[in-house]
């Protein structure tokens, strides 16, 4: 099984906890954030040791409050992979309606290069409105009263800057007219000509795998449909079955046939401790922040029970009960990625340690646990299919 990393990067955080401060009266200073760099290149250090295959990054701006502060995944990775031997650097995800498509598909192309084939593309279509509209994106979520018209239209101009980026990176001339993207603009002057078409400076030397974040049923369509790698989370085991059987059923659909597990990763938060009653403890806060930040997003309606409302905000226990995380002691975890694993024919799993409220050491501690105890437990040898430099 490819065994991954999944890290929000988030600011120091003691105060983490169901009670005050709300998230948006959070305010982190510049110094936390240069902390939290800081962190990050440790634990990518500390993955590439143990063995890890990727890590992987969230982009998001303009957070304060200090739950993910990488507004850039392509340039982080690429320092990153700077200072790592093995460890290839995954972007969960690029939200692509914030960026021109071409520079996107340039950047990657660039970074992908100069780092040996290390970069992993991840993309998605943004949940927050703060930064997806003052980066003069429509929001595709992260509201229930955001219009259903701004979700269309941020859909079509995800689709849209999708196709240009494959274009541009598997054509040596290329041109592309669409209702929202239109290149080369016409009327571009040229020593004595207009430009007609286009050729992308640098192209990938290599194939590049595409995932995406799966949310929705006209999401997990299009991922499906489209070729790329469905990316899923914060799911009860029975719902996220249903989910998985249907996306290979929508390949099938257009002639994408799927081996049991394939094309499908599975990102799990987790925490792990020597003791049930020991972890319990030390997640829970990080637990009940999360449940604070993400649940006015709707992110934990895949939860066992059944019309869960759109903001449902679970506590530890019910998360618990739902196995949506794993949290608990080595035999805990072991009993809940196997249960996937086994379930799912799983493949791909991204590994979540990072919980608002542990110290750089507890992390630490997150990942050897993982990579020593939990993972061999399950036959899982680390490092079996990590990159080359």
């Amino acid at each position: 099984m490819r065994t991954d990393l999944h890290f929000y990067a988030t600011a120091p955080m003691p105060d983490a906890g169901a009670g005050a401060p709300a998230p948006t009266d959070r305010r982190i200073t510049n110094d936390e954030v240069v902390h939290t760099y800081e962190s990050m290149e440790h634990w990518a250090k500390l993955a590439d040791e143990l063995g890890y295959d990727t890590l992987w990054l969230t982009e998001h701006h303009f957070q304060h409050e200090g739950y993910e502060v990488t507004p850039n995944l392509i340039l982080f990775g690429l320092h990153l992979a700077g200072i790592t031997r093995n460890l290839r650097m995954g972007q969960a995800f690029n939200v692509v309606p914030t960026w021109h498509p071409l520079r996107l598909a340039e950047d990657f192309a660039a970074a992908d290069i100069l780092t040996g084939g290390r970069m992993v593309f991840g993309v998605g279509r943004g949940t927050v409105p703060r930064e997806s509209m003052t980066l003069g994106a429509p929001v595709a979520s992260g509201d229930n009263e955001m219009s259903k018209r701004l979700d269309d239209l941020n859909r079509e101009r995800f689709e849209e800057a999708m196709e240009v980026i494959q274009l541009a990176w598997t054509q040596e001339r290329f041109a592309y007219h669409g209702r929202h993207h239109v290149y080369p603009p016409p009327g571009i002057p040229d020593r004595g000509a207009t430009v007609t078409e286009l050729t992308l400076v640098p192209r990938p030397t290599r194939p590049v795998e595409i995932f995406q974040p799966v949310g929705s049923p006209r999401t997990l369509s299009y991922v499906a449909r489209q070729g790329f790698h469905g990316v899923f989370a914060l799911a009860s085991p029975a719902k996220l079955k249903r989910a998985w059987d249907l996306f290979a059923d929508e390949a099938a659909a257009v002639g994408r046939d799927l081996a049991p597990g394939e094309a499908r990763a599975m990102q799990l938060m987790v925490h792990v401790a020597p003791t049930t009653e020991q972890a319990l403890a030390r997640a829970r806060p990080g637990h009940d922040e999360y449940v604070k930040f993400l649940a006015p997003y709707g992110r934990f309606g895949l939860y066992d029970g059944d019309d869960l409302p759109f903001g449902y905000a679970p506590t530890l226990e019910e998360t618990r009960a739902s196995r949506a995380m794993a949290i608990g002691s080595v035999e805990d975890v072991v009993e809940v990625l196997g249960e996937f694993r086994d379930l799912l024919d799983l493949r791909h799993v991204l590994l979540f340690p990072e919980f608002p409220g542990l110290t750089r050491e507890e992390i630490d501690e997150q990942l050897v646990l993982l990579a020593e105890e939990v993972l061999p437990r399950l036959g899982i040898e680390l490092g079996a299919g990590a990159a080359t430099p």
